[in-house]
């Protein structure tokens, strides 16, 4: 996985198209794409009511990345965190500003933003049943190190964001099984637990382990 920073882009290229399975805003599903994107936002860009796929699909119409996959952030791009492991690269970035703890969905919106993004690519061939399996072990390794870092929720420590995105890539192939018994497993599960422990330990030194409610991501994520 190969890196350009260009704010507001950051552009992962996985060296030739992919199989790519996300739920990201833009192309979600199982496509086919060479680059995972990410767009830098700031609160401001996000007004109450603006239909945030389309202003996605809009920005996008201006570069000549419209097949690939694209997600979005606040946090700035240049936080990002990078771990490999195996045959495992994992690219994430990690703003809790928007912090949730899962089965207890906060009444009141965040007055900040945030959200983990993750962009991973496995040099294995894997059946579209394997991916789904992978996209499950890189949730729960997310999941971990958010917890690891201690973000106090009313309900107890987060578990995420409301608007984490993972974006999973690897090529079509024959490997059946990704979970927890695997060595492909393992390797998926350090380096994305280990890129979003570092990711979010970088944003608890600016922050600290506050009710995000009271956190807003502009100016102080910059």
């Amino acid at each position: 996985m190969q890196l350009s920073l260009t704010p507001p882009w950051l552009v992962a290229d996985l060296g030739r198209p992919r199989r790519v399975l996300s739920f990201a805003p833009h192309n979600p599903g199982f496509r086919t794409a060479r680059h995972i994107l990410m767009r830098e936002l700031r609160n401001a860009d996000l007004p109450p009511g603006l239909d945030a796929h389309r202003w996605l699909e809009g920005q996008l119409q201006a570069t000549w990345q419209r097949d690939s996959v694209c997600m979005m952030t606040s946090r700035a791009l240049r936080h990002y965190r990078v771990r490999r492991h195996g045959p495992v690269c994992c690219l994430a970035t990690v703003g809790l500003g928007n912090a949730e703890r899962v089965g207890h969905r906060r009444p009141a919106p965040s007055s900040g933003y945030g959200t983990i993004n993750l962009a991973i690519l496995i040099e294995a061939g894997l059946s579209e049943t394997a991916m789904i399996e992978a996209l499950t072990i890189a949730a729960q390794a997310r999941t971990l190190a958010v917890l690891t870092a201690a973000i106090a929720l009313p309900a107890g420590a987060a578990t995420g964001t409301g608007t984490d995105c993972i974006a999973l890539a690897c090529d079509a192939g024959d490997t059946a099984y990704a979970g927890l018994h695997t060595e492909l497993g393992e390797a998926l599960g350090r380096a994305v637990h280990d890129a979003v422990l570092a990711g979010a330990r970088d944003w608890v030194a600016a922050h600290g382990h506050v009710p995000p409610d009271h956190v807003a991501d502009c100016p102080a994520d910059a």
